[in-house]
C-alpha cells in the first residue's frame, strides 16, 4: 500500500426499505427481487455482509512477490530503520558483518505482499502495478486462492500511470468476480473491501463512498473513488465491492501520516482498470494519446480574464514544438473547454480524456481564444512510457549545502525524451527541499529563472541566491515553481 504524499440516521434508512422489506407486489416484486442487493439486514436491522462475502470471496486472491538481488557484504536489513538505531548503540545482531549468520555475498531476498482478484475463468488476475514492481529477472510472483491452491503467475503487463497490473496463472474454471459501473455509484453508498492487510488473508472491511472523481497530486489519469473503508499495506490491488457484489474499484492508496489507515483510502474505478487490462492483453503495454501541451487550472480570476462565466477548462501555458497541438494550431493562452463534444470541467480532466484515446486518433477540440469559441482538429501523438526512474543509477550528488537534495544531470537521451535542453534529476530529498514539496523524480530546470544543467552550475547559483529563492521544476507533464526557504 503506497503512502500518499505518492485501499446519519441509519435506522431511518433501514425503515424505508434499503436493506429491509421491499413494499411492492406482483410483477414489480419479481423485478425488484432480480436486482436486490446481496446484503440483507441482520436481526438487529443492520447490514449483514456475510452472503456477499460468501459469493465473492473465492475470486479474491493473495499475491506474494519474492525478488532476489545480488549484494556485497552489507547487512541484509541495512535499510531497516531499526538497524541504524541498534548499530549506533553497539547492539550485536545475527547477520551483521562480523556476527554469526552474516550471509556474505549471497543474494538479497526481498518479499512483498498484496491482493488481487480473478476476472476470467482462464486465469487473468488484476492487481496494482506497485504490488509486483518491475517484476523482472529474479522476481517470482505467486497467487494463492482462498482454497489454498497456489500458482506461479506471469506478469502480462503493468501500467504505472494508473497503477494497474495484469497477471496470468495457468488454471481453468476459476471463480471470478462480476464488475459493476463505478459511474453509477453514489457518495454515501456502502462498499466492502477484501484483501490481505499485513498478510492476513481474506480480510473483509466495510464503509461508505466518501467522494468520487477525487484528484490526487501527480495523478492525472485516475478519478479516484474515496472511501472510509479500512485499507492497510497488503490491501493494495484488492477489490472494492458494491452491495450487489460487483467490483467497482481497485484499492490502491491511503492518505496517512503514520503509514497505517487514518480514515481516507482511494480506489481506482473499475472502468479505468478494464480499459488498461484490454490494452495489456492486446499489446502488452498501454498506448496513450498525447497532445503536447502544458496546462494549468482555472480559478475565478483567470476565468474572468479569459471571458468565461465560471472556472472551467484547461488553460494552455505551453505548446511543444512539432507536437500534435502545434500542428493543430493551438497557442499558449488558449482554453480547451471540450474534446469531441465532451465538456472539460476541470483542467485535470483533459490529460485523462486525451490519454484514454489511442495514438493517431483524430480529435476535435473546442477552444476559447480571445473570447471566441473555435474548433480545431488534431491527430494525437503517442505518449512515451516513463523511462527515468529516480535514483536508477546511483550517480546522484549532493546538490549543495543545507538544501537537502541529491541530484544528477540528465543524460542526453533523457533530456530528448522529456523534450528538454537539460536539467537536474532529483534522486532524494530531505530538509528544506522535502519541506517545500520537492520529490524524487522531479527535474530542476532553473533557479530564480536562471536555467541550470549541471550540479556545479546549480551550486554556484545556490551560493548567490540567499535564503529565499524559487526553483522551476518539471513534474510529469507539468512545470511548477517551488518556493524554497533556508533556515
Amino acid at each position: 500500500m503506497r503512502k500518499l504524499i505518492l485501499a446519519g440516521a441509519l435506522s431511518t434508512v433501514l425503515a424505508t426499505g434499503l436493506f429491509g422489506e421491499t413494499l411492492v407486489s406482483g410483477a414489480h416484486a419479481a423485478a425488484a427481487e432480480s436486482v436486490a442487493p446481496a446484503v440483507k439486514p441482520n436481526r438487529y436491522g443492520l447490514p449483514d455482509f456475510g452472503d456477499l462475502v460468501d459469493q465473492v470471496g473465492p475470486a479474491v486472491v493473495n499475491i506474494s512477490v519474492v525478488t532476489q538481488q545480488a549484494r556485497g557484504d552489507d547487512f541484509p536489513f541495512a535499510d531497516d530503520p531499526f538497524y541504524d538505531f541498534l548499530r549506533r548503540f553497539g547492539v550485536p545482531m545475527p547477520g551483521m558483518p562480523g556476527q554469526p549468520g552474516h550471509p556474505g555475498r549471497g543474494p538479497r531476498i526481498s518479499r512483498g505482499i498484496g491482493s488481487g482478484f480473478i476476472i476470467s475463468g482462464d486465469g487473468y488476475v488484476l492487481t496494482n502495478a506497485h504490488v509486483v514492481g518491475e517484476a523482472g529477472e529474479g522476481t517470482e510472483v505467486t497467487v494463492k486462492l482462498i482454497d489454498k491452491r497456489e500458482f506461479k503467475a506471469k506478469v502480462i503487463g503493468t501500467d504505472t500511470r494508473t497503477d494497474i497490473a495484469l497477471l496470468k496463472i495457468d488454471a481453468d474454471d476459476l471463480p471470478t468476480v462480476r464488475t459493476g459501473d463505478a459511474e453509477q455509484s453514489r457518495v454515501g453508498e456502502w462498499v466492502v473491501a477484501m484483501g490481505s492487510p499485513f498478510g492476513f488473508d481474506n480480510t473483509v472491511t466495510a464503509g461508505i463512498i466518501s467522494a468520487k472523481a477525487r484528484r490526487l497530486p501527480d495523478e492525472n489519469y485516475v478519478p479516484f473513488i474515496q472511501t472510509d473503508v479500512a485499507i492497510n499495506p497488503g490491501n493494495s490491488g484488492g477489490p472494492l465491492f458494491n452491495l450487489a457484489g460487483e467490483v467497482i474499484g481497485i484499492n490502491s492508496q491511503i492518505y496517512s501520516r503514520s503509514g497505517g489507515f487514518m480514515g481516507i483510502s482511494f480506489a481506482i474505478p473499475i472502468d479505468v482498470a478494464l480499459k488498461v487490462k484490454d490494452q495489456l492483453v492486446e499489446f502488452g503495454r498501454v498506448q496513450r494519446g498525447k497532445l503536447g501541451i502544458t496546462i494549468q487550472g482555472m480559478d475565478k480570476d483567470l476565468a474572468q480574464t479569459f471571458g468565461l462565466a465560471e472556472p472551467m477548462g484547461a488553460l494552455v501555458s505551453n505548446v511543444e514544438p512539432g507536437s500534435a497541438a502545434d500542428k493543430a494550431g493551438l497557442l499558449a493562452g488558449d482554453v480547451v473547454i471540450g474534446v469531441d463534444g465532451v465538456k472539460v470541467n476541470e483542467s485535470n480532466d483533459l490529460p485523462r480524456m486525451i490519454g484514454e484515446k489511442r495514438p493517431d486518433t483524430p480529435v476535435k477540440l473546442e477552444i476559447l481564444r480571445d473570447g471566441k469559441k473555435i474548433t480545431v482538429k488534431a491527430t494525437l501523438d503517442e505518449m512515451q512510457p516513463r523511462t527515468m526512474a529516480a535514483g536508477s543509477d546511483g550517480r546522484g550528488e549532493d546538490a549543495g549545502g543545507k538544501l537537502g537534495l541529491t541530484a544528477r544531470a540528465l543524460t542526453a537521451q533523457e533530456a530528448s525524451q522529456l523534450n528538454l535542453r537539460g536539467g537536474l534529476a532529483i534522486e532524494s530529498v530531505s530538509g528544506p527541499a522535502e519541506a517545500a514539496g520537492l520529490q524524487a523524480g522531479d527535474v530542476i530546470l532553473a533557479l530564480n529563472n536562471t536555467p541550470t544543467t549541471s550540479i556545479k552550475q546549480f551550486r554556484d547559483l545556490l551560493g548567490q541566491a540567499g535564503k529565499r529563492f524559487a526553483l522551476l521544476v518539471q513534474r510529469g507533464n507539468s512545470r511548477i515553481f517551488v518556493p524554497i526557504r533556508l533556515g
